[in-house]
């Protein structure tokens, strides 16, 4: 078995790793995709809504800086089966005992704290064992899988949801990461080791990676991304629903908006890879700042679109979706290729914790400006939602013009 897995090509091995990964996040949107029917059932505010969402990044926030970490000292394949092994527990007990907030905080905690040690450790593992071009792409089409594994998730989660209830859905999504853990520890070689005599990085001394003046910028980048990424995920199907409801003779089953988000979430990994080609051949910078600023001004528009048929305000949520992740793919090769190897673990790991610490108020943010505007029910209050995660991106020119100043 070991003599077949050190075999494997480039393209095996990004295949399995990419496979592992969408497998690892069958739950990562179950709670966003059933928000809809939690926040009724719960009687949860907009707030209390966010909140419980925004949790999941906290436990990845967490979890990822240690875990990741770790793979500059030991195989990453520990690190990434024993995380996947608590994403599944965690949705199990979600579907066994989740009755409110306080239960519901708890294990949107854990399923995140599993993702913080199966994403970047299993893109360490991945670049770990490739090599300039072959890594960048490799890198790339494992950051776009993020959206092929979100797609999944909440197709799977509406469809069971919708068919056979809550509980069920959040217990067919404990099952994705046991597979992922199989299949890495069945198929996945051994990662690169430390260099003899060379002496292994503080656990959790993240200075090194931040004196790299190339990755800060990155991250900065990163964090702003999540924000963004993060709200919108979470309130997708929620505001898809609220549509439905401006125009009843059409209003769909949760099934149908959770499909729909689905398909907007399958934009994601090819406006993701693309962006990365685009940024080989035109320049990282110009291409990360160009698709940070349109997706901020599509954002701040889009929750005013309500009202409008469904098909322009489904192309319009695809469309800022695209946007939003034609960064995503350039900003994580770049880091990736900006951090000296025997640095990789930590670079990753505080890209990771900074990026996704954005990712937990993204949610927060948007539910608490829908409290305060007008509620659930409220046009102008989904489109200041909105505008709340699409400001930053907005100003991106701004951010643009002083980069490239201080570069002079």
């Amino acid at each position: 078995m070991s003599e077949a897995r050190s075999q494997l090509s480039p393209v095996q091995i990004t295949a399995l790793m990419c496979t592992a990964e969408v497998l690892c996040m069958m739950g990562f949107a179950a709670y966003t995709t059933l928000l809809p029917v939690l926040q009724a059932e719960w009687e949860l505010s907009n707030s209390e809504a966010g909140l419980i969402s925004g949790i999941y990044f906290a436990g990845y926030v967490a979890a990822v800086p240690v875990l990741t970490s770790l793979t500059d000292r030991m195989d990453s394949r520990g690190v990434y089966v024993g995380s996947a092994l608590i994403s599944s527990l965690a949705a199990a007990g979600f579907a066994l005992a989740a009755d409110g907030v306080a239960p519901a905080l708890l294990f949107q905690f854990l399923i995140g704290a599993g993702l913080g040690g199966t994403y970047m450790p299993g893109m360490k593992m991945l670049a770990d064992q490739l090599e300039g071009n072959a890594q960048s792409r490799a890198v790339a089409f494992y950051a776009a899988s993020f959206g092929i594994g979100a797609s999944a998730s909440i197709f799977l989660c509406g469809l069971i949801g919708s068919a056979w209830g809550w509980r069920w859905a959040f217990a067919a999504a404990a099952l994705g990461p046991v597979l992922a853990a199989l299949l890495v520890v069945l198929r996945i070689p051994p990662g690169r080791t430390r260099t003899a005599g060379v002496p292994a990085p503080a656990l959790l001394d993240f200075r090194p990676a931040l004196k790299n003046r190339s990755t800060v910028t990155y991250i900065v980048g990163y964090s702003l991304h999540n924000y963004e990424l993060a709200g919108q995920r979470t309130w997708m199907v929620a505001f898809l629903v609220f549509t439905a409801t401006l125009q009843p003779e059409h209003a769909p089953m949760l099934v149908s908006a959770a499909t729909l988000a689905a398909m907007v979430n399958l934009v994601g990994p090819v406006m993701s890879v693309s962006g990365n080609e685009l940024a080989i051949r035109f320049g990282r910078t110009r291409v990360i700042f160009g698709f940070m600023t349109a997706s901020g001004l599509v954002a701040c528009v889009l929750g005013y679109t309500a009202a409008l048929p469904w098909a322009v305000v489904f192309l319009l949520m695809a469309l800022h979706y695209g946007l939003m992740m034609g960064d995503s793919a350039a900003l994580t090769t770049g880091v990736v290729a900006a951090a000296p190897a025997e640095l990789r673990g930590a670079t990753m790991a505080v890209y990771s914790l900074i990026g996704f610490s954005a990712a937990v108020l993204g949610p927060l943010i948007f539910g608490v400006v829908l409290d305060l505007a007008g509620g659930n029910h409220s046009l102008m209050a989904w489109g200041l939602a909105f505008a709340s995660i699409g400001i930053f991106g907005a100003l991106a020119p701004v951010a643009r013009w002083a980069y490239l100043r201080r570069a002079r």
